[in-house]
């Protein structure tokens, strides 16, 4: 992808601009002046210092920074992990923060989907078994859910290791089925954490095209946190964050 603009500064000037120009809806993401606080005693420490961003939806966007520049906290926030001190996130037009219990719990598994690096799959079960997990605590009837997990791993070039448990697939297998896994629930939003750290060249290059498509194709936005700077020629959106603070963002085409 080609680098067509790069934005300086917090991004809080687009919030500004835009707001009153656009409906929510538009967007799959609205991050607004968000802080956090960490409280240690009588320590304090600023993770996140008014980080603001918008993203619309299919779009693909990496956060990238050095360690310690509040890249995973940004993402628990976004995850609805933990809340920010100040300001507000919306997803898909509902703002999270505001959500307590059993909303946030539906909210997180019918509008987010996840992918780590590690993959996170019950070892125990096979690759369909591990796709359906996010659906056993719908109204979704099994075989609905078996179907959709089939489907799923098919388009992912993985029809044929359907019954295969989690420990006899290669590394690019399992996150392709965490892909399908994060799929399963038709998400507003995905969440990729390091989602090519254990994986080959090859395998890292198979997934992160695998990302792309799905933005295309179906429309899902999804954030990835990455230390690879290689693979963010992929992305739609560049956003560097240091100090809890966005330096700057780069919009390719």
């Amino acid at each position: 992808m080609t680098k067509t603009a790069i934005l300086i500064g917090s991004g809080t000037s687009d919030a500004k601009t835009k707001d009153h120009k656009t409906h929510m809806d538009e967007f799959a993401v609205r991050v607004r002046d968000i802080s956090k606080i960490y409280k240690t005693g009588d320590m304090q420490v600023k993770a996140l210092d008014k980080v603001s961003f918008s993203l619309k939806r299919g779009e693909f966007a990496a956060i990238v920074g050095p360690s310690g520049s509040g890249k995973s906290t940004l993402m628990n926030l976004l995850g609805t992990i933990d809340k920010p001190t100040s300001g507000e996130i919306y997803i898909d037009g509902l703002p999270i923060s505001k959500m307590n219990g059993n909303d946030l719990a539906s909210f997180r598994n019918k509008k987010l989907g996840f992918v780590f690096q590690a993959f996170n799959l019950i070892t125990g079960m096979n690759a369909e078994e591990n796709v359906e997990l996010p659906l056993l605590v719908t109204n979704a009837h099994s075989s609905d859910r078996r179907k959709k997990a089939d489907e799923l791993l098919s388009g992912l070039g993985l029809g044929h290791r359907l019954q295969q448990k989690a420990t006899n697939l290669s590394g690019g297998e399992q996150q392709r089925v965490a892909l399908a896994r994060a799929l399963i629930n038709d998400p507003v939003l995905i969440l990729a954490d390091e989602p090519t750290g254990n994986l080959d060249t090859r395998s890292s290059d198979d997934v992160i095209k695998l990302l792309v498509k799905i933005c295309k194709e179906r429309g899902v936005t999804i954030i990835m946190v990455t230390h690879n700077l290689a693979l963010t020629k992929h992305c739609n959106r560049v956003i560097h964050i240091r100090d809890g603070k966005i330096e700057r963002e780069e919009v390719l085409s």
